[in-house]
Formats: C-alpha cells, structure tokens, sequence
C-alpha cells in the first residue's frame, strides 16, 4: 500500500465523502409516538387549522374588547356575569355589549367576544357582575382559528429530524403516522492481532477491544443500528472476507485499525477491492485521526478509522454521524451542540493541521471556563475525563489562555 503524502483538509474531506453518497433511503410507515430522532421522508401537509377554534390562553372573562376601554383601579369598568364556558363544548350563548363569561385557559370562545381579560384584572362585585381594572386590546389573550397552521400548509418538511415538538404537531393534526427513512444498519469490524474481547483478561501485549462498542454508542446516537462483527485478525484474507460479507449486508462499513501506513496495515487494499469508486479520501490533516479512510463501494459508505480510542471516536463524530444522517435523507444543517467557555491555559499546535483538543468544563465565578485534558490519543479515560473538543483551526499555531472558545459536547 503507498503511503499517503497528501493530507486532505478536513471540511473538504466530509464534502467530498458526503457529496459521494447518493440514493434514497427505504421508507417506512411508524407511529408518530415512535418517530424520535427518525428522519421524515415525506412533505407534512396540515389538513386542517390549529387551533381549530379561537381559544383563550388564560383564566378570565370573555369580553368586547371595546366595553373595557378606560377601565383602571381607580375608576374600574363593569360588566354582568352571564355564563360560564364549560371546558370541551361549543359555547351556546352569545356575549352581548356589556357582559362578560366565565372561561379558562384553553376554552373556546363564545361568539360576540374578541378578548378575553384575565382574573386578575378583575374583581367580583358579586355572582353575576364584575370591575375590570386593566383594558384588553381586540385578540388579547385569544388564539385565532389557524393561528398556528392553516389547512394545505407543509408544516414539516421531508428531510426533517424529528423531535419531540415534531412528534407534538403530527399528533396535534390528527398524523398517528408518518413515512420515515428505515434506520442504516452499520457494520462494524475492529481489527488487530493484539485485541481480545472486554470479557477476557489480556495477556502481555493485548488490550481489550472497545471501539467496536464506543462506536456501536455513537452510531446509535446518530439513529443508525450497530451490527458487531467481532474481532478480526491481521490478515488479508480473513479481512477481505469478512469485509465484503459486511458490506454486502449493510447500509454502512466501518474497520477500526489498519489505516496506517505499515506492513501489517491492510484495510485500504481491502477497502479498495469492495467497489468503485473506492477510496476517496487517505489521511486528512488531523489531530487525532490523520490516517482516516473515506470511501464509498458500489454505493455503500466504508470508513477506515484508527484503531486508537480517541482517534476513532474523534473521527467517527467527524465523519461517520453525517454519513449516517445523510443515509437517512437528512437534508437539515451539519451541528453539533456546542457551549462558549474560556480557555483556561495556552495550548500550542502545529500549523496546517487541524486538532481537537479534548476539554473540562468548569463553573468559576467568572463564568465557563474550558480545562484542556492532555492524553494521547490511545488512552480512552482522555475522553473520559473531557465534556466536550475544542477546535484548533489549521491555520494557528495554538490558542491562548483567556481566549473565548466555541466548545463542541459530546
């Protein structure tokens, strides 16, 4: 295998790998309860208005606006109490000059009020009259009939994660299901003569394998279903055959370990012999992560990640979860959450690559301050003791203490 020179640049290394994934995800048809996180995959279009009626969104009195006008503590408006609306009817009375009804929050309104004024701006004289002593202006305190949502509009459009407000507005229209992409099935190979299994002891010179189970994590946060394949040995063969039994079952491919440049690294001459057009990108100018392979086989994602615990969740938090969102026809913006905080300590780096430094949180009196944790990038309980990455752009040589820093959460 030739060693990589060249280094690509991290933002046009994911454009490259996500402008390579084409087709369209498999529909399926699943309770609107159920939708958390799916991505929808057809235009929502409101079939009818909501609210479907004017409704009030306070405790009060349906009034006329116009018979409160002037009204104040000192010289208070009066009005007679002539029904009251019963929470899920239809009012059957008719609010008339001068009067006013018993309504709450959520109530719809009677016909002839155009405002309602709450109760605390009022006081009882008795049963049957009131003192308003604060005006409501016409649609106070009201919600119109398709204030919210008018019928024929697209009111979430496909391509759309759902959330839990989503899953609030389908139900508020009557969807109890809704068309979203079948979830990608990502394959998941962690190499390595040395790697046994966390239920076993390691003997010198082993470690026990966790990316296959850090990664299966991320992957299920990113909406995808991890599919474990085991461990598999430094060899060619048993590589490529596991490899291509993977990609033939599964939406997505990821190998940890073997990206490197060395006689014992395998997975780009693997990885190249699973379909056209192959391997994209080699080696992006990354800290951690530099040997990462972007590819895509006969329209199947394949990611060769480092076989080091940092790097591969680095990378796969880089990489991996906008591949999985785009497998899904996600068509919002690439985001992470992210909090501003200042750094606590200089941090040198190495211009012309881009690194991510793993953070601490810390609340001081000052406010948010960003602890960078220094570890390399074999050692996981770097991540362990870290809330989030700082980015250090390519072009500076580092960061300095006091600096206001964007802060990306795991």
């Amino acid at each position: 295998m030739p060693e990589f020179l060249e280094l690509a640049n991290p933002n046009e290394a994911l454009r490259t790998f996500l402008e390579a994934i084409h087709g369209s995800p498999r529909a399926e048809r699943v309770r609107t309860e159920d939708t958390l996180d799916r991505v929808l995959l057809r235009d929502v279009v409101a079939p009818s208005p909501l609210p479907p009626f004017p409704r009030t969104t306070v405790d009060g009195y349906a009034v006329r606006a116009s018979d409160t006008f002037g009204a104040s503590p000192g010289m208070p408006g009066y009005l007679k109490v002539v029904g009251e609306i019963l929470m899920g009817t239809v009012p059957e009375l008719e609010v008339g000059e001068g009067q006013a009804v018993v309504i709450h929050t959520g109530g719809m309104l009677p016909s002839g009020a155009d405002a309602v004024v709450m109760i605390e701006d009022t006081q009882a004289v008795d049963d049957t009259e009131i003192e308003v002593l604060k005006p409501v202006a016409d649609g106070q305190n009201v919600l119109h009939e398709g204030e919210d949502v008018q019928p024929g509009d697209v009111v979430i459009q496909a391509g759309t994660r759902i959330r839990a407000q989503e899953i609030g507005g389908l139900l508020a229209l009557g969807f109890g299901e809704v068309e979203v992409a079948e979830v990608p099935r990502v394959a998941i190979l962690s190499t390595g003569d040395e790697v046994v299994p966390p239920s076993e002891e390691p003997a010198p010179g082993q470690v026990r394998d966790i990316n296959s189970y850090t990664l299966s994590a991320l992957v299920e946060r990113a909406g995808g279903r991890p599919v474990r394949y085991g461990i598999i040995p430094d060899n060619a063969e048993a590589l490529e055959t596991i490899a291509k039994q993977a990609h033939s079952e599964h939406h997505m491919l990821l190998i940890t370990a073997g990206s490197s440049v060395s006689e014992r690294d395998i997975t780009a001459d693997v990885i190249a012999e699973l379909g056209e057009p192959g391997i994209l990108v080699h080696g992006i100018a990354l800290r951690p992560g530099k040997p990462t392979i972007l590819s895509l086989c006969d329209g199947v994602p394949v990611v060769g990640l480092p076989g080091n615990p940092v790097s591969a969740l680095v990378v796969a938090g880089l990489f991996v979860l906008p591949a999985i969102r785009k497998l899904q026809g996600y068509r919002g913006p690439e985001w992470s959450p992210t909090i501003s905080a200042s750094l606590q300590t200089n941090v040198s780096s190495v211009a012309g690559r881009e690194d991510w430094l793993p953070c601490r949180l810390i609340v001081t009196s000052d406010g948010l301050e960003a602890e960078p944790v220094f570890g390399r990038s074999n050692l996981i309980f770097t991540l362990v003791r870290a809330d989030g990455l700082v980015r250090i752009p390519a072009a500076s040589t580092g960061l300095d203490a006091g600096e206001e820093v964007e802060v990306r959460l795991f």
